[in-house]
């Protein structure tokens, strides 16, 4: 299996290409795009592609629809592309399936956007069908969403069966970065993993445990791990099933697992009461442990101050109250104070958490993915990445 050869090590040029980008934007309430930076990732192979006389038709998902839910069709996406190419016509298609006369009058002054590629039931599925009628479209596929590699899925995975198949500048930026941090990353390595579930990340914590020299538990999983060790851990939310494994981690290597020391409590709610801090032993059943505590930041502060690579992915409190993204604020400013290390940010939450602070330009990579910057530490590999590979 050959490596992936991207845009930028092969000429294509004067041809249609069909480019997976990832336009999963998140919206306000009043239905404008909340964050466009997933457009605006996209622009460099967008630009490199149409400089070369290409005509260019670009698919996303969006959201979760079921069916053809107009809610989340791409329109607002369109638009905001239209903004940032004014040179181009962007055109909605609102059904290839049934408008397939519209590409053969495509010109190289239009940029084609599909409709929300999960409209079509053969997109989760990977229905070998719909990817040939999607790759029946182009000449070339071109794929630069990383956020959605993870998927087996027709516009991911399926197209590059039909199609000459190449990486975008996105997907190469984000692969390299992971992959540096991963496979030979300089010591010492220290991961922050948090979130809700641990079930879906037992594998992955259980892979850093091999490659960091330690790894820094935050979030609700806290929870199972602290269960694990006999505290009491309050009403927050615990999968009761996996507390056995949990204390199998920490078996493994009681040295590598960091857990927290003490805990912000309060309520999701209350954005105005200030949190009561407890060390993890004081904790009572009626308390809800909504963050990490200011002895804990300490703790994990001094840790990633002596770190050489740095890989964080999770809000370590319940950032949407400000009261409890105090700690996760903590974690940022860690890691951006220590300008030795190699630091790769990753997770739609995480995000969030930093979105607006100008102190982001010192993280070296902050990666587009969430699940697939994940799977990709954890497995080595994607299936978006293996269909490239031919």
């Amino acid at each position: 299996m050959s490596d992936i050869i991207y845009i930028d090590q092969i000429e294509i040029k004067n041809k249609r290409v069909l480019m997976r980008v990832d336009y999963n934007v998140s919206f306000e309430k009043d239905g404008s795009i909340n964050d466009d930076i997933r457009i605006k990732n996209s622009l460099p192979s967008v630009k490199l592609l149409l400089g070369e006389g290409n005509r260019l038709i670009l698919m996303s998902h969006l959201g979760k629809p079921k069916g053809r839910d107009m809610a989340f069709s791409m329109k607002p996406v369109a638009d905001r592309l239209q903004e940032m190419m004014p040179d181009y016509k962007i055109v909605l298609i609102d059904d290839f399936e049934t408008q397939k006369d519209l590409f053969a009058k495509q010109t190289e002054k239009e940029i084609y956007l599909l409709e929300n590629t999960r409209f079509y039931a053969g997109e989760k599925k990977n229905d070998p069908v719909f990817s040939q009628e999607l790759a029946s479209l182009a000449d070339v596929f071109v794929s630069d969403a990383f956020g959605s590699v993870h998927r087996a899925h027709a516009s991911v995975v399926g197209v590059a069966a039909y199609l000459p198949s190449y990486g975008g500048l996105l997907l190469k930026r984000e692969v390299e970065m992971i992959k540096k941090a991963i496979d030979a990353p300089e010591r010492p390595v220290v991961a922050i993993i948090a979130g809700a579930k641990i079930s879906s990340k037992i594998g992955l914590i259980e892979k850093l445990m091999d490659l960091a020299d330690f790894v820094l538990i935050g979030g609700a999983m806290t929870n199972n791990f602290l269960k694990a060790k006999g505290f009491e851990v309050g009403k927050g939310f615990i999968e009761n099933d996996y507390i056995p494994e949990a204390k199998r981690l920490l078996d493994l290597r009681p040295d590598k697992l960091i857990l927290p020391i003490d805990r912000r409590i309060g309520s999701q709610t209350d954005e105005t009461s200030a949190p009561v801090v407890k060390k993890i032993e004081e904790v009572l059943p009626t308390d809800e442990t909504l963050d990490i505590g200011p002895e804990t930041e300490k703790l994990f502060a001094t840790i990633i101050a002596k770190a050489k690579t740095i890989i964080w992915n999770g809000p370590v409190g319940y950032f949407e109250n400000p009261q409890f993204a105090v700690g996760s604020l903590a974690i940022f400013h860690a890691i951006v104070a220590n300008d030795r290390a190699i630091s790769v940010v990753g997770g739609g939450d995480t995000l969030s958490v930093i979105k607006g602070h100008p102190e982001s330009v010192k993280i070296t990579h902050i990666s587009t993915g969430g699940g697939a910057t994940l799977d990709l530490i954890g497995k080595g590999t994607l299936p978006g990445l293996d269909a490239l590979r031919k």
